[in-house]
């Protein structure tokens, strides 16, 4: 039984969002399979200028799959409506009484000639640094909540992979129990074609014959190969970090075998565990194109 360290998908959708006094910030980030690391970023002018440090962010804990981040930013109505500066209307409505004691007669001011007045309206400006930090934080939160998703996909990728593998293995020992079979009979195939044409060989030659019936039939080194493969796939799934690379060229090692396995078939039953072995390391293949 493989013992599986975390195998993470490139496919996975995360997404955080939170509601503050001054707006609301929402981060959804999503991930499909690619061989590099491919970051895309659509963000509000507000946030533009901090796409060097989340994509810096997104590349420490990623290392491959295309993905796209997406932040929208909400300001709450409150952020963006005027406010009455009320000192600043004491003092002008002090400076209007102190005229309207000395000139009784003055026009006396409408409320639109009081707002106008400097410094009466005053707009509450967005704290930009608050927004920064909140989408820093928030982020950060989706992605961890992207990697368990990627984590979550990934525990069944491997189960499928570990399954493959062990059909793999039986598939070698099928063919390795056939080979003295195998051997035994190409030997009297030869035998009977000899004996039909009523032609007799030298006891050297009917060696050398023999030798080479054994030598077509012989897949011995095939099956240690895929056996060794099967082991070194096995170990790269309990290894911490980024292994589809790895896996996915393991995958084509795999397949040369399986295809020089099958070229070198004599018999029927190997020609059939050979396809089923193409069959079983071509799901593999498909599955570990997903993984990181």
């Amino acid at each position: 039984m493989v013992t599986v360290c975390r195998v993470h998908s490139m496919t996975a959708f995360a997404r955080t969002e939170h509601a503050y006094s001054w707006g609301t910030l929402q981060v959804e980030i999503r991930s499909v399979n690619q061989r590099y690391l491919e970051p895309h970023f659509r963000l509000p002018d507000t946030l533009r200028d901090q796409e060097p440090v989340l994509r810096e962010a997104l590349r420490q804990r990623l290392a491959r799959g295309k993905v796209e981040c997406s932040v929208r930013f909400e300001p709450a109505e409150a952020s963006q409506a005027p406010a009455v500066n009320t000192q600043r209307l004491d003092e002008i409505a002090a400076a209007l009484n102190a005229i309207q004691e000395r000139l009784p007669n003055a026009a006396v001011p409408t409320t639109l000639e009081l707002l106008n007045q400097p410094g009466v309206i005053e707009t509450q400006h967005l704290d930009q640094e608050a927004v920064k930090t909140a989408a820093h934080v928030l982020f950060d939160q989706a992605i961890n909540s992207l990697i368990e998703a990627r984590a979550r996909e990934g525990e069944k990728l491997a189960e499928m992979i570990i399954t493959r593998l062990a059909a793999v293995s039986e598939q070698v020992a099928t063919v390795r129990g056939l080979l003295p079979q195998i051997l035994e009979r190409q030997c009297a195939q030869l035998l009977e074609r000899l004996d039909v044409a009523k032609t007799e060989l030298d006891p050297q030659r009917l060696e050398a014959e023999l030798v080479l019936v054994a030598q077509k039939a012989d897949v011995d080194e095939e099956l240690d190969r895929l056996t060794a493969h099967v082991e070194e796939v096995s170990r790269q799934l309990k290894q911490k970090g980024p292994k589809g690379r790895r896996l996915d060229f393991l995958m084509q090692e795999l397949n040369r075998e399986a295809n020089t396995l099958s070229s070198k078939s004599v018999v029927a039953e190997t020609t059939r565990c050979a396809v089923e072995l193409k069959v079983l390391i071509e799901q593999m293949r498909e599955q570990i194109q997903n993984i990181e």
